[in-house]
């Protein structure tokens, strides 16, 4: 069969990961900063902690509105607008204030910015490609972590020189003079539109997905989804402030955070290479089991070499997981549901983002040490892995039954 996917389909997914690198950089200036705006808040963690959370949160529901918008005007227009509301929030939450943390991160940054940014391009993606789509989503997925492996050792010294007031102002202005550019010159409709009219979509409420109700196993899949995100949001939140507490430079703790995303970004394109030949479903499987591993190791360590070996190791683990889950996604659901299943199930994982790095910032206010929060992730991680077994148990069950259909 002919397939949607050339040459143009990789320089897009490129220009969106480029894209997402620099949005999702915006955050990452709270968690360098996040026991300097601490200081300035009444001295408790949980302030910045949950100006993350509802930045993590708001993208996650922002991205259900946008997603819509970009499929009636565009992906173009719609980046272009994100890019500007980055900017605005950055502007807004260096006034310093609580308030202005909240609303410039939750409102702007998250839910008109990145939201704006983060599932229409998943979504968008999606439709360039047919045969590896499951590499596609590792590499436009790897944005995230491009931004946490540059930034924050970016963000360490130019706090340190001019503030961090400052360092989130200049960031916005950043972002808007590269992101727009790029949206203008290579963001164009995608070559696969999804199916439409009365007939389709009465195709799909009559189809069963893995023999249960379509919407029985997608609401799995993003309970799913939040357990296991809560995990991998604490030691991204915090492993600057968990360094600085057991005497390690700051420095080293922003560079333990690179080498933590540095690694799921070269390793996410290789969990895109596995998904597809695995499938969706059963590439989250093998991730959440390594992801689990490696947070027991953040709960038992303490020494700065080995805190590096285990930042490595997780994400090795939990780069995997999230485009195997849109790949799962793509392939158990009709493409014609896509614009609002993916941002659905993306809002789910950035609520468990969302919850798990302002977890771990009022477990540590309450404990004065990191280890309990650690334990409570991998508590949830242990629910996110029966979950997903069941749904593989599921698939495989049924595989003969459905390929005689």
């Amino acid at each position: 069969m002919p397939s949607v996917e050339t040459k143009l389909s990789w320089n897009v997914a490129i220009v969106g990961t480029l894209i997402l690198s620099i949005c999702f950089g915006a955050p990452w200036i709270l968690v360098v900063a996040l026991k300097l705006i601490a200081a300035e808040t009444g001295g408790l963690r949980s302030v910045p902690a949950l100006a993350i959370a509802l930045c993590w949160f708001g993208y996650g529901a922002g991205g259900i509105l946008m997603a819509r918008i970009a499929e009636k005007f565009g992906i173009r227009a719609t980046v272009i607008f994100g890019a500007v509301m980055v900017a605005v929030g950055l502007a807004l939450s260096s006034g310093g204030a609580v308030w202005q943390l909240y609303i410039g991160q939750g409102v702007f940054v998250g839910f008109f910015g990145i939201g704006s940014m983060n599932a229409p391009l998943y979504v968008y993606i999606t439709r360039w490609f047919d045969r590896r789509r499951g590499s596609a989503l590792a590499l436009i997925s790897s944005g995230v972590y491009v931004a946490g492996a540059i930034w924050p050792s970016i963000f360490q010294r130019a706090i340190a020189g001019v503030g961090w007031r400052s360092t989130m102002f200049y960031f916005g202005l950043f972002a808007v003079f590269i992101i727009i550019p790029l949206a203008i010159v290579f963001l164009r409709p995608a070559p696969e539109l999804p199916a439409t009219g009365r007939a389709a979509q009465a195709g799909v409420l009559a189809r069963k997905v893995l023999d249960w109700p379509p919407n029985v196993t997608f609401s799995l899949l993003a309970l799913a989804a939040l357990f296991c995100c809560v995990p991998m949001a604490m030691p991204q939140a915090h492993l600057p402030a968990l360094c600085s507490d057991l005497g390690i430079l700051a420095s080293h703790g922003a560079a333990m955070v690179s080498v933590l995303l540095g690694t799921a970004f070269i390793c996410r394109q290789m969990w895109g290479w596995i998904s597809d030949r695995i499938g969706g479903l059963n590439t989250v499987l093998v991730a959440s089991a390594w992801q689990i591993i490696a947070m027991l190791g953040f709960v038992f360590t303490q020494d700065e070499v080995a805190l590096f070996t285990v930042s490595a190791a997780f994400g090795l683990g939990f780069s995997g997981i999230i485009p195997a889950y849109v790949l799962a996604i793509r392939e158990l659901f009709p493409a014609a549901e896509a614009f609002w299943r993916i941002p659905v199930f993306l809002l789910c994982a950035a609520s468990g983002m969302a919850a798990g790095g302002w977890l771990a910032g009022v477990m540590y206010d309450r404990f004065g040490l990191y280890s309990v929060a650690f334990m409570a992730g991998v508590a949830a991680n242990a629910v996110n892995l029966m979950i997903i077994s069941l749904l593989v148990f599921r698939k495989e069950r049924l595989a003969p039954a459905l390929a005689l259909r």
